[in-house]
């Protein structure tokens, strides 16, 4: 008998891996002798396992670059064991607690160092990753956001495309999300977060506190555009695949999608998680937004319709440009050539970069 589930998950993810840091032949391995969704989490401990003892041994030659590299990856294999496995939060939590190790392991060994940033916020925290390019300082930043089934684990390849074109990026948990989902629920408020995350980076040396801009894709494009419509100062808002409204898309979600949205919003049933995703809204917001938008989406996208993209640029009131992708699925994660240099590109105008 066919597991729905894991159907689902081998049918639709590969794209999404591949282009956030999965060896592609490693994804085939690892999925190839799946017969049950509940033995996905325990498949890619291992696999994550595989490439940890590949930094290990890097690290033991002195070669610390490369072990970083390796420690990276694992963290985003782990990350992927847990981003979905809500059903056995046990497994789940186990496994996003050996991803955040694996990418603190790393953080000193990039080139250049990253630094973990912690936020206080409502008896709980907030956790990001900052990264800079080489040279002086300080620096134009963009805030990376994650979406429903993302972290800031996930980013890697994403932090690349600003820092080559000499931007820092912070990518970071908000409520619901890796570090923060076990105590703050998801919410539609993301002024309130915003207004911390932006605290906290304008007492930090190396960030150019005028030159700050936002990206978010999936639910983080959603919370991406709520924070564009605050009066934050943003340059620049990246709103990639995300929904207009949650709670309009909410019957045509997987039933995965739908289950780790109850458990992030700390619902108490499937009835109350509809009610909440019914306020995870730009209804009334759109419109406050007024600073540049680039909003991304696939017409395949199977979460949200691509006129979410194009009702959300139609009701914003400052410059906003709407990038249709015919082949783009959720995320465009399978053409990532035609939105994320273009999207780099873009902030590094808005942010004001001088060409390198």
């Amino acid at each position: 008998m066919v597991d729905v589930l894991l159907e689902t998950a081998v049918s639709n993810w590969e794209p999404r891996f591949t282009a956030n840091g999965v060896d592609a032949s490693d994804f085939a391995r690892i999925t190839k002798g799946l017969e049950r969704w509940d033995d996905w989490c325990a498949a890619w401990c291992e696999g994550a396992s595989e490439h940890l003892a590949l930094g290990e041994d890097a690290l033991s030659e002195g070669r610390h670059r490369t072990a970083g590299e390796f420690f990276a990856r694992a963290a985003t294999y782990f990350h992927f064991a847990k981003f979905l496995f809500v059903h056995d939060l046990d497994q789940a939590r186990a496994a996003h607690e050996r991803a955040v190790d694996a990418l603190n392991r790393a953080l000193p060994l990039f080139v250049p160092p990253a630094t973990r940033e912690e936020i206080p916020f409502e008896g709980s925290k907030l956790v990001g990753i900052f990264r800079r390019p080489d040279a002086g300082g300080p620096h134009p930043t963009v805030i990376l956001i994650p979406g429903l089934d993302s972290t800031k684990e996930e980013f890697r390849d994403v932090e690349r495309s600003f820092l080559d074109r000499g931007m820092a990026t912070f990518a970071v948990d908000g409520p619901g999300q890796g570090e923060a989902e076990w105590t703050l629920p998801i919410r539609p408020e993301w002024e309130v977060v915003g207004e911390a995350l932006f605290n906290h980076l304008h007492q930090m040396d190396q960030v150019d506190n005028e030159r700050i801009g936002v990206w978010g894709v999936s639910l983080g494009g959603f919370y991406a555009a709520r924070l564009a419509s605050s009066d934050l100062p943003i340059r620049g808002t990246v709103a990639l695949a995300g929904p207009y409204s949650l709670g309009a898309a909410w019957k045509d979600l997987n039933p995965l999608t739908r289950r780790a949205f109850e458990v992030r919003s700390f619902s108490s049933s499937p009835e109350e998680a509809e009610k909440r995703a019914r306020e995870m809204t730009l209804d009334g917001h759109a419109s406050k937004i007024t600073t540049p938008l680039l909003v991304i989406m696939g017409k395949r996208d199977r979460l949200f319709p691509w006129q979410d993209g194009e009702r959300l640029c139609r009701e914003a009131r400052g410059e906003s440009r709407l990038l249709l992708l015919d082949e783009g699925n959720h995320g465009c994660a399978n053409v990532i050539y035609r939105h994320r240099p273009l999207t780099a590109d873009w902030m590094a105008s808005h942010l004001e970069v001088e060409p390198n």
